[in-house]
């Protein structure tokens, strides 16, 4: 028994081998890379040791062993306070706060005579911000793309009800693109002298297509007002906000380097932060209140925008953190994640079933050209069925891969993706029961898929990564479940 484990073990370390020459000769940049490699087998070492595949960067990346040190380390040699007062203590937690703020800057080439950084909770908690302050009225417009995470389809709420009219740009089939023409049209149609809101990601958190960066001057040029989700992106690419200006950039730490959870940020500009009206006030948000008086007075900048305490003793660790991506270099890691995204592709493409049916159906671009490391397909059985989603991921969850599966809070493109049409969409919410799931939802679409299978590469992802996957998948091959 032992004989035949070890066998199997050297027969499966020699396929790997040849397939990771063969990935070399196709990607020779790849090696450029490698002081990524020398991370894993150190900062990240418990992937390995734990024999876990992650395929999940883009729900969330992972973080270096030194950024824990580093942070405990300046926890245990400080005494460290609310920052709201001007004691000892929260005055030295005041200087580690802004010093953040200001390295978060940095980070993005936001000069800081032009952008605050705000501090949020969260990717939703910087797009809510932007969704209840902005001034929306009657007449007013808010357009956004189909594929949009519900965190900024949610800023549709706010608009309507303030009597804004609301617009979705499609996405075209195969590629998952907004037909850039269509979009050109309902630019032209921002309302003289009205307020008028732009929102699109950077990168699709459903397929991985990278929308144009453009667009923000393009947008700007017709009297919009520009909100960038940038969650999905700057994980793995450069966003430098002195080439290009959005109004508003939303985004979440941990998708970027694992640690710490719980804060985010809002990127604005200071002349678009200053035409936000925020419908109420909190505790750090104002200069004075007044119960009796009746009257209250916003602070300025950024201390308007964060309610309450902020998360103050993380957010020294968003400085650790950003400093650790610097060292190793985003472009570093935006080649690493275009190679293996390359190689991850075509082999999933080549996977047939003895019928010909073709194994996966991909979502989106079939190429790494304007796309990032997050690849979206549904797994079809030789009769051409497709294979549930959730079946895939408690069999990738056996074979300790970690993935995601759903539609990733992205309705839209999950809709367009998956086939699903407005009528039958509008006829499932239009049933009498006070409250649906996603099960109510599969009863409506007439056997179609309800959600996707996803993986994502990130920060210290590998060729043994995407090698084991595409092994994984092969297994489906011939198969009805």
């Amino acid at each position: 028994m032992t004989v035949s484990r070890e066998r199997s073990s050297d027969l499966e370390a020699s396929a790997l081998e040849e397939a990771y020459a063969g990935f070399l000769a196709a990607y020779p940049q790849y090696e450029h890379t490698w002081r990524l490699d020398a991370l894993r087998t150190t900062e990240y070492r418990r992937l390995d040791d734990l024999r876990q595949t992650y395929l999940d960067y883009t729900g969330g990346s992972l973080y270096a062993e030194s950024q824990l040190e580093a942070h405990l380390a300046l926890l245990r040699r400080n005494v460290l306070g609310n920052p709201h007062s001007l004691n000892p203590t929260s005055e030295a937690m005041t200087r580690l706060v802004e010093r953040a703020r200001r390295h978060i800057l940095e980070f993005f080439d936001a000069s800081p005579d032009e952008y605050v950084a705000i501090v949020t909770p969260n990717a939703t908690g910087a797009l809510k911000l932007v969704g209840e302050a902005y001034p929306f009225g009657a007449g007013d417009r808010f357009l956004l793309t189909f594929d949009n995470h519900n965190s900024v389809n949610g800023i549709r709420e706010f608009a309507r009800a303030r009597g804004a009219s609301v617009t979705y740009v499609p996405m075209v089939l195969p590629q998952m693109r907004v037909d850039e023409a269509v979009l050109h049209d309902h630019l032209d149609q921002a309302g003289p002298g009205g307020h008028n809101l732009f929102a699109y990601p950077a990168q699709s958190n459903f397929s991985g297509v990278q929308h144009p960066l453009e667009w923000i001057d393009v947008a700007k040029a017709r009297g919009w007002d520009v909100l960038l989700d940038a969650a999905a992106f700057v994980p793995t690419n450069r966003l430098d906000l002195s080439r290009w200006k959005p109004d508003f950039a939303s985004l979440s730490f941990y998708k970027m380097f694992g640690y710490p959870t719980g804060v985010g940020a809002l990127l604005a500009r200071r002349d678009a932060l200053a035409r936000l009206r925020r419908p109420w006030f909190a505790g750090g948000t104002i200069t004075v209140a007044s119960v009796q008086g009746d009257r209250y007075y916003l602070a300025e900048g950024e201390a308007a925008f964060e309610d309450g305490t902020v998360n103050y003793l993380s957010i020294p660790a968003v400085e650790i953190g950003l400093r650790h991506l610097a060292a190793i270099g985003i472009e570093t890691i935006h080649e690493r994640v275009r190679c293996l995204t390359g190689w991850v592709i075509e082999h999933l493409l080549r996977l047939h079933h003895t019928s010909g049916t073709p194994l996966v159906r991909l979502y989106g671009p079939s190429n790494t050209g304007r796309r990032g490391g997050t690849v979206a397909m549904n797994f079809y059985d030789p009769r051409g069925r497709f294979i549930d989603h959730r079946h895939i991921e408690q069999e990738a969850s056996g074979a300790g891969i970690s993935l995601r599966t759903g539609c990733f809070c992205n309705p839209g493109g999950g809709e367009v993706a998956l086939g699903l049409s407005q009528t039958e969409l509008v006829a499932c919410f239009s049933q009498p029961q006070e409250r649906l799931t996603m099960d109510d939802v599969r009863l409506c679409i007439d056997g179609k898929s309800s959600g996707a299978v996803r993986v994502s590469l990130g920060l210290v992802s590998n060729f043994s990564d995407v090698y084991r996957f595409v092994e994984f998948a092969r297994g489906f091959i011939d198969r009805s479940l």
